[in-house]
């Protein structure tokens, strides 16, 4: 039983979730689980308020309109949401920079922190773009259809995060 105050859920409960999401988001909206497009989204949106021809511009303007859309940006909203609550609630919420950065940066200071995370944030967001789409489009909705891009993908994630542990596991 999953309790909203335990520690950790049963990733393989999670994933199931996760997975069955799917089917209303294919079903109803005609769409796949994703986030990076959320970005493009909300950022045309506030183009849009300061300069409305920027509908005429064929990336952005397919992004300004459309259930589809907005359901990317409220999944988005969700999942930072759920994060917020879920820490808060089983009482594992952290405040402060990690003993392990803060070596490897040689400051505490939550400026650099929040500098660092920032850019590295942006890198992300334009990584995911640049690939059409993020880790939860091209891996988890990727790997629903079967297309051998999602499995490439998800091999490419789980490479780099197996090489981002080693290298943090070193710094220790």
């Amino acid at each position: 039983m999953i309790r909203l105050t335990d520690r950790a859920w049963s990733p393989y409960l999670t994933g199931a979730l996760i997975g069955l999401l799917q089917v209303p988001a294919f079903l109803l909206l005609g769409t796949a689980l994703g986030a990076s497009s959320s970005y493009v989204t909300v950022s045309a949106s506030i183009a849009e308020f300061f300069d409305p021809a920027i509908r005429g511009l064929a990336y952005a303007g397919k992004y300004l309109d459309g259930a589809k859309n907005w359901w990317q940006v409220a999944l988005v909203g969700g999942i930072a949401l759920g994060a917020f609550l879920s820490a808060s609630l089983s009482g594992t919420r952290r405040t402060g920079i990690s003993p392990v950065w803060a070596r490897a940066l040689g400051t505490s200071n939550p400026a650099v922190r929040f500098a660092l995370a920032f850019v590295g944030g942006f890198l992300l967001l334009l990584g995911a773009r640049l690939a059409d789409g993020c880790t939860s489009g091209h891996g988890i909705s990727g790997m629903a259809q079967l297309a051998v891009s999602g499995f490439v993908a998800v091999g490419a994630m789980f490479a780099g995060g197996i090489a981002t542990a080693m290298m943090l596991r070193a710094v220790r």
